[in-house]
């Protein structure tokens, strides 16, 4: 669809009575939370949940409501830290002196009860964020695989250390330690996901959460909570609700939070730990901003080149951390690549969720659409132009996808993550500008790399693995598969979010050790032999 005004996005929304039966929503309005083992009662302030997708009616355009939460306080958030401490009780509580059996089958008594709620958790990140119907199914099932995933590598990480080692007259035995109570926020945009791939692991290795779920994506987790609240001790799991600049300072103040994680702004991290009053003694596991580039060389594969650009910079509508958010292009291959880009720009189908091949869909953020608008505005000022027909049209919570070209320094669109369906390109001579840009980023993320010369694209590779944790060649930056190691440089990451890394990124090294004694190897044959410890111990989990 080629889009020349905003009245052809306008006719993309539905009356209610248009919207299919099976993807039709009654308004969810929780009025409880999950604190100690129990569903809580709230009857105090909630927030309306209003769905980026806007229904056509007398008065116009208007945001669907999907539902409403609670806006707890600071005294709710520091119940919820109150049950997590005593949960943990200093290492000693039920789930941190649990066997490593024993979590994985409360855990997989979750994911059982998880899938009994694909459907409403389906529809609900497609009405709260706008993802299309095949990506929200494809992020939960995903998140599934991801859960089970970690399950096995949990079980391998416990079999390494189900053997003792003796070594210069010491015996020892090294396994793997919780580290206390997490605060665990996740992305809006991955709602469920990423959300889980610090929430799952933090919990498997015997920490105690507190879970605060995104600004948008908020009730898609509430169908979730009972499953929280029936398969894991009590206090194991404690949802904090409310406005995050009143509850989470309240956290981070009391000292009593071990491990921060964060997927979100470098700016609000940096924040948050500093309130902590004993930074030496938190932990912190941040996946923030980043502004990957792509690079595209003279001797690129152009097709190649835009099929992957397409899927870096405008899955989901570009609002991924991962996305390729602009591109590098040698003067030489610009006018095709170009004109070969915005065709198949214009070729996106924009439209509402549940459509079959809708790619383009409606913004969660209401300020989303202005910001992208002021980007382009202030590009087109200093001499940059929208490059395909229809490029930026606004229309309520849609944003057709704009290819802005030449972008250069001093624009918005050079150096700030624009999260959404902008698309800047800038034209290089020397492969030293690109390279010079990577360097002085602030972020570190990734960069993919587009060509066929193998010396060039080894020359690049060198340099680069040292500014970012991940250099592409030739396909789309992104996160999968997620036994890779996912995380940054820079102001891009802190610790390594990837199957196995994510397990040990929430736990510690710990080691049980003994003289070689005969009296000694007395005591630890009892101990193992008598299953009188749960660490201290040579079961071997299949």
């Amino acid at each position: 669809m080629t889009v020349s005004n905003s009245s052809q996005l306008a006719n993309l929304f539905p009356a209610e009575d248009q919207i299919p039966v099976e993807y039709q929503i009654q308004p969810l309005h929780q009025r409880e939370y999950l604190i100690n083992g129990e569903m809580r009662s709230w009857d105090g302030p909630t927030t309306d949940v209003l769905s980026p997708v806007c229904l056509t009616g007398p008065n116009g355009l208007e945001r669907k409501l999907v539902g409403s939460y609670p806006v707890t306080t600071d005294r709710e958030a520091l119940e919820a830290l109150d049950a997590a401490v005593a949960a943990y009780d200093n290492g000693r509580g039920e789930w941190p002196t649990m066997s490593v059996g024993d979590r994985i089958a409360c855990m997989e008594r979750f994911i059982g009860k998880m899938l009994e709620q694909k459907t409403t958790v389906v529809n609900l990140l497609m009405w709260e964020i706008g993802k299309t119907l095949g990506d929200s199914i494809k992020e939960f099932d995903r998140t599934v695989t991801y859960i089970y995933d970690t399950i096995d590598a949990l079980k391998d990480i416990d079999r390494a250390g189900s053997r003792f080692k003796i070594e210069e007259g010491i015996i020892g035995q090294i396994r793997r330690s919780p580290l206390g109570v997490v605060l665990c926020m996740g992305p809006f945009n991955y709602p469920l996901n990423e959300t889980y791939t610090t929430l799952i692991p933090a919990i498997l290795m015997g920490n105690t959460v507190l879970f605060k779920p995104p600004k948008h994506g908020t009730l898609l987790h509430y169908p979730l909570l009972e499953a929280f609240r029936t398969c894991f001790p009590k206090g194991v799991v404690n949802t904090i609700y409310g406005r995050g600049a009143n509850v989470v300072p309240t956290l981070m103040q009391s000292g009593r939070i071990n491990v921060l994680t964060l997927i979100g702004s470098s700016r609000v991290a940096d924040s948050l730990k500093k309130m902590h009053p004993k930074s030496n003694r938190l932990r912190a596991v941040l996946s923030l901003d980043a502004k990957n580039a792509g690079i595209v060389l003279p001797d690129a594969d152009v097709e190649l080149a835009v099929k992957e650009c397409m899927l870096g910079t405008l899955s989901f509508n570009g609002q991924r951390c991962t996305a390729i958010k602009i591109i590098w292009v040698h003067r030489s291959v610009a006018d095709q690549f170009l004109r070969r880009l915005s065709e198949e720009v214009n070729k996106l189908k924009p439209g509402m969720p549940w459509e079959p091949g809708v790619q383009i869909t409606p913004l969660p953020e209401p300020q989303k659409p202005q910001y992208l608008t002021d980007c382009i505005r202030e590009a087109e000022a200093q001499g940059a132009t929208v490059m395909n027909e229809g490029g930026g049209v606004v229309e309520a919570s849609f944003v057709f996808p704009a290819v802005v070209y030449p972008v250069q320094k001093g624009m918005k669109l050079y150096r700030e993550e624009q999260f959404g369906p902008v698309i800047p390109v800038v034209p290089f001579d020397d492969i030293e500008e690109p390279i010079d840009y990577i360097i002085t980023a602030d972020h570190g993320q990734q960069v993919s790399i587009f060509g066929t010369d193998t010396g060039q694209i080894a020359s690049l590779i060198d340099p680069l693995v040292n500014q970012v944790s991940r250099v592409n060649i030739n396909a789309q930056c992104q996160r999968g598969p997620d036994t890779f190691p996912f995380t940054g440089r820079k102001d891009s990451a802190e610790g390594t979010l990837s199957v196995e890394d994510a397990l040990r990124s929430f736990s510690i090294r710990t080691v049980v050790a003994t003289k070689n004694t005969d009296g000694n190897k007395a005591i630890l044959n009892d101990i193992v032999g008598q299953h009188k410890s749960q660490f201290l111990s040579t079961n071997f989990i299949f």
